[in-house]
């Protein structure tokens, strides 16, 4: 009977342990179909906008409008010289003294933009490639904008690349810049400034400037699929905030180049 007692009275505290391991199994439960409910919704909400915008990614010719970047070559000609001492010059980096130079003409979305939308790209025509020179003076940079931004405006090569020259033709460049013989440190803005002042039309937020850690780099405006200037929010957001940066000068043209120049100018017609 004592040991019956015992056991009556023992059972209680056997089956304790299994309920507090019963309460916390819920527990640990309920929180992790809580953690998982919470990250679902974060990630949906992280997700949207992105699955937006992936509807027309990679589609050649689905895209809002263009940026035509127009570089300034004396600051990445010292940029590369700096970073690639070793390497040949760019073509660009030589001996024709250039100043603003196209980039590259970008499609975009209003948020975000495609790249490289047929791999491989169908091939480039060397004719093409040499007829860009005087706007792009480096072929390696015109096969590369070919491959990544030209494959997504939807058009052949020729055309897309003839598409760049019209950009090009409707911006103009402020003529201090076209022949700067001294280094400027000038202010972001100024430079904002002067292309708003030779492009009446240029809203101010289609225009953007951009620059690296003290260079001016690029101008990036943003034009229409029919060449007038596009409103482009999140270009503008992008740019250069520095107080001041500087535009390196012009390369000389080396004696060489000017030696040859006049035996061209003396060669009879």
């Amino acid at each position: 009977m004592l040991r019956l007692s015992s056991l009556r009275l023992s059972s209680p505290r056997l089956s304790s342990p299994r309920r507090s391991l019963s309460r916390l199994s819920l527990s640990l439960a309920l929180l992790l179909a809580f953690r998982v409910a919470a990250i679902a919704v974060l990630l949906s909400l992280a997700v949207q906008p992105v699955a937006a915008q992936d509807q027309r990614q990679g589609e050649p010719g689905k895209f809002d409008f263009y940026v035509l970047s127009l570089s300034w070559s004396p600051s990445y000609c010292d940029t590369s010289r700096e970073r690639y001492a070793d390497r040949t010059p760019d073509q660009q980096c030589t001996t024709r003294p250039y100043s603003f130079v196209v980039h590259g003409l970008w499609p975009q979305y209003e948020e975000g933009f495609p790249s490289y939308c047929q791999v491989p790209a169908p091939r480039l025509d060397r004719g093409v490639v040499a007829s860009m020179l005087d706007l792009m003076p480096s072929p390696r940079l015109i096969f590369h904008e070919w491959d990544r931004h030209g494959t997504c405006s939807g058009l052949s090569a020729r055309a897309y690349f003839e598409t760049v020259r019209k950009a090009r033709a409707v911006v103009k460049i402020p003529p201090e810049y076209l022949a700067l013989n001294e280094a400027l440190t000038i202010a972001p803005t100024e430079i904002k400034e002067a292309f708003l002042k030779v492009n009446p039309s240029l809203p101010q937020d289609a225009i953007a400037v951009a620059c690296d850690n003290k260079r001016l780099t690029e101008v990036r405006i943003c034009v229409s699929k029919e060449f007038g200037f596009h409103e482009c929010a999140q270009t503008v957001a992008r740019a250069c905030k520095r107080d001041k940066i500087v535009m390196p000068p012009l390369r000389q043209k080396s004696s060489t180049a000017d030696a040859r120049q006049a035996e061209v100018q003396q060669e009879p017609k």
